[in-house]
C-alpha cells in the first residue's frame, strides 16, 4: 500500500471515529431526560477482529468496532452494530446489569428497547442490506419473490403492452399477498433500513420518492439524523420500515427510479445545458407521473379483495407496522413545508416520462460495492 493511500485511509478512519462519537450523541435523544444525564460518552476505537463485529469493554470504557467491517459496509450497517454496543454500555452503566450475568439477558434487551438498538447485531450477524441483496428470506417469501422477479424480468419486453401487463401482474401479486397477510393478521416481523446515503442537504425529489414508497409499497418512511462520512458532519437519510420482502421490493424500486431518472435526464438535457435544479424538476415530474399511474389503481376499489384491471398497488395500511413504527419513533410530529416552484415545461416532461415508466428487471443481488471506501 503506497504512502498516499495509507494516509487517506488514516484520515477516513479518523472521520469514522468522529462519526461514531456523534452518533452516540444522537442516540441519547431516544432516551428520557432522566436517563440521558446518567450516560457518559465512552472512548471509540477500530480493532482487527476476526470473530466479531464490535465489542464494549466495560473496564476500559471503550467501544471497539471491527475495522474490516466498518470499511466494507454501508454506514447504516455500521450504525446498527454501534447501537448494539451502546446498548451493552447502557445496560452496564445506566441500568446496572449484574456483573457476570448473561450479556444478552433481560437488562440488555431493555437497553435495546430504550435505544431502538438491534439485539442481533453482533457476532456472525449478517447486515440487513446484505440480506436484501441476496435472494434469500422466509420460505413463503422466497416463493413470492421468485414470482415477482420473473414478472419484473418480463417487464423488460420491447412490447409495450407486454411490459405493462407484466408490471401490473407483479404489483397485483405484491398487493394481494400483503392484503391477505394484514387481513388474516398473520405473524410477521418488521425491520428498518437506510435507503441511499446520509447527506447534509436533501433534494426535493428525495421527499417525493419517500412519499411514493410509503404510499404504495407497504413500508413506512422517516428522515432520521445520521453521520455523513465524507463531510464529517451529521446529516439526514431516509429510513424505511417493513417486512423483509417489502423492504426488498421498496429498496429495488428506490434504486430503479433513481437510476431511471438519471438516465432519462441525460437524454432530455442533451444539448440544453439545464442545471441541477431543473434536473430536480424533471425527476419530481417522473415520480409524480408514476405516482399518478399507481393512484389510478385506486378507482373502483371497494375494500374487498377485488382488483382493478391494472393490478397496480393500492395504499393499504398495516396496523402492526404502525405499532412498530410508533414504538420506534414515539415522539414523531408532522410539519408542513413550503410548496416548491418548478419549471413547468420540464416538470411536465418528467410527468409524461413517469407515466410511461415500467419497473423492470428482477430484484437480484446488488453488484455494487458497498464499502465506505468505495463510496468516497
Amino acid at each position: 500500500m503506497n504512502h498516499r493511500k495509507t494516509k487517506n485511509i488514516e484520515m477516513l478512519e479518523r472521520r469514522i471515529l468522529l462519526g461514531l462519537s456523534m452518533e452516540w450523541d444522537n442516540v441519547l435523544e431516544y432516551l428520557p431526560g432522566a436517563l440521558q444525564v446518567k450516560a457518559v460518552k465512552p472512548l471509540f476505537r477500530l480493532g482487527n477482529f476476526s470473530d466479531k463485529l464490535g465489542c464494549w469493554y466495560s473496564d476500559r470504557r471503550e467501544i471497539v468496532l471491527s475495522r474490516e467491517f466498518v470499511l466494507n459496509h454501508y454506514w447504516g450497517d455500521v450504525r446498527d452494530v454501534l447501537m448494539h454496543e451502546i446498548a451493552h454500555q447502557f445496560a452496564d452503566e445506566v441500568l446496572k446489569a449484574t456483573p457476570g450475568g448473561k450479556p444478552h439477558g433481560p437488562v440488555f434487551k431493555e437497553a435495546c428497547r430504550l435505544l431502538r438498538a438491534n439485539p442481533r447485531a453482533s457476532g456472525r450477524y449478517k447486515p440487513l442490506s446484505q440480506r436484501l441483496s441476496e435472494d434469500k428470506g422466509e420460505e413463503e417469501g422466497d416463493t413470492i419473490m421468485r414470482r415477482v422477479v420473473k414478472l419484473m424480468a418480463l417487464s423488460e419486453s420491447a412490447n409495450r403492452h407486454e411490459a405493462e401487463t407484466a408490471m401490473a401482474k407483479a404489483n397485483h401479486l405484491i398487493r394481494k399477498y400483503n392484503i391477505r397477510v394484514i387481513r388474516e393478521n398473520e405473524k410477521r416481523g418488521f425491520e428498518s433500513i437506510f435507503l441511499g446515503k446520509p447527506a447534509l442537504r436533501r433534494k426535493k425529489e428525495d421527499y417525493h420518492l419517500a412519499a411514493l414508497l410509503s404510499s404504495y409499497y407497504f413500508v413506512s418512511g422517516i428522515w432520521v439524523s445520521s453521520f455523513v462520512v465524507e463531510k464529517g458532519k451529521m446529516g439526514r437519510v431516509l429510513e424505511i420500515s417493513g417486512t423483509w420482502r417489502n423492504l426488498k421490493i421498496a429498496s429495488y424500486v428506490f434504486d430503479f427510479i433513481n437510476t431511471y431518472a438519471g438516465t432519462q435526464w441525460r437524454i432530455y438535457n442533451k444539448g440544453k445545458g439545464h442545471n441541477r435544479y431543473r434536473q430536480s424538476d424533471f425527476t419530481v415530474g417522473i415520480i409524480e407521473g408514476f405516482s399518478e399511474k399507481l393512484a389510478a389503481a385506486n378507482a373502483g376499489v371497494d375494500g374487498n379483495d377485488k382488483m382493478n384491471t391494472s393490478g397496480l398497488p393500492v395504499k393499504v395500511e398495516d396496523p402492526l407496522l404502525k405499532d412498530y413504527f410508533k414504538q420506534r419513533f414515539p415522539r414523531i410530529s408532522t410539519v408542513s413545508g413550503r410548496a416548491s416552484m418548478y419549471n413547468e415545461d420540464i416538470f411536465d416532461a418528467g410527468i409524461k416520462q413517469g407515466r410511461s415508466m415500467v419497473i423492470s428487471k428482477g430484484i437480484e443481488k446488488n453488484e455494487r460495492k458497498i464499502g465506505i471506501i468505495d463510496n468516497q
